[in-house]
């Protein structure tokens, strides 16, 4: 078993423990989810899926709860810009 997974997020490598959410992955990249519609940055609210505060997009699909996900290798994550 591997102890660390290794994805992209908006195009950087980010290495995260095994284990670990897609919102970790883009917290350790120093990345906010998404903006909100006044132009604030958005991140993990709930960390359970009902706040919806995290979606990004993992490997082309958009809207995805970040702190439902896990990190899996190879997975490209891009957050709203």
């Amino acid at each position: 078993m591997h102890s660390q997974v290794t994805v992209t997020v908006n195009g950087a490598l980010v290495v995260v423990p095994f284990g670990a959410t897609v919102a970790i992955a883009v917290a350790m990249a120093g990345q906010a989810c998404r903006t909100s519609v006044s132009g604030e940055p958005r991140g993990p609210l709930c960390g359970m899926g009902i706040c919806f505060e995290c979606r990004v997009a993992i490997d082309g699909t958009p809207h995805v709860r970040s702190c439902q996900v896990l990190c899996e290798p190879g997975m490209e994550v891009a957050t709203e810009k």
